[in-house]
């Protein structure tokens, strides 16, 4: 995975020590753990994975969290709005789980991770970056479903590498373009029963060459695991991640 390390290289990621395609544990481990708290980044770590894929909201007062929704119903059944409520009134509800970003990548210092932020409230990407920035903490993405994010991102300066992410249906390079990203992260988990199958070669080498690197959907399957880590990717996220170290160990070395 050379096209791999001379992209980390170029971002200052971690120069020894990483394995490519990269495991990234989907919002920690959350196959194992309530998804995007701190036992889940930790037993990501525990279980292999070099990066944790997280999702970044904002408070009312403007404060940086990690859930994946804005309504806290799906996961803690608390019928209530983070971007409705302060920090404070957020840390004082019974039962919720929801970490500063702020504490997530101090504990990503300590294990030495990697951050793929998602960003879900645009008002909570220029303090994800200007804090990694702040903490030295180079070994980090960001990303979004919103092209137009992603350009404002590097319109305002942003040096660590921006990922656009992309549906099922949508133009994998038109929307690289549009967002000036750094990686194409294909959402195609939901593309049949052999996704790998809309990942060609043709579309890989398209994307290389245009010196961008690719970043695969959340996937717990063994057998479709099993060929995407023999892909020329970047990283592969899921909520197993134990599951993709297997197979790598398993998987022909180059």
């Amino acid at each position: 995975m050379k096209d791999a390390a001379a992209f980390a290289r170029r971002f200052r990621w971690p120069a020894a020590g990483l394995r490519f395609p990269l495991v990234i544990g989907h919002r920690g481990a959350s196959g194992h753990a309530r998804e995007n708290t701190l036992a889940s980044f930790a037993r990501a770590s525990d279980l292999g994975a070099e990066m944790w894929e997280l999702d970044a909201q904002a408070t009312r007062d403007g404060i940086c969290v990690i859930s994946h929704d804005d309504h806290l119903q799906r996961v803690f059944g608390i019928d209530a709005h983070i971007s409705q409520l302060t920090a404070a009134e957020l840390s004082r509800l019974p039962g919720v789980e929801v970490p500063t970003f702020a504490e997530a990548a101090a504990l990503a210092h300590a294990r030495g991770a990697g951050l793929y932020v998602e960003i879900k409230e645009p008002a909570a990407a220029p303090f994800v970056w200007q804090l990694l920035r702040q903490k030295d903490q180079r070994f980090a993405a960001l990303g979004s479903f919103d092209a137009e994010l992603v350009r404002a991102l590097r319109d305002e300066g942003c040096d660590f590498p921006l990922a656009v992410l992309v549906r099922l249906g949508a133009d994998p390079l038109k929307e690289a373009e549009r967002a000036g990203a750094d990686i194409v992260h294909l959402c195609w988990e939901r593309g049949g029963e052999r996704p790998q199958d809309l990942v060609t070669p043709e579309l890989s080498a398209a994307i290389l060459e245009s010196r961008r690197q690719i970043v695969l959907w959340h996937e717990e399957r063994p057998d479709i695991i099993a060929d995407l880590v023999t892909m020329p990717v970047l990283g592969i996220c899921s909520d197993l991640p134990e599951r993709i170290v297997a197979a790598l160990d398993k998987a022909p070395t180059a």
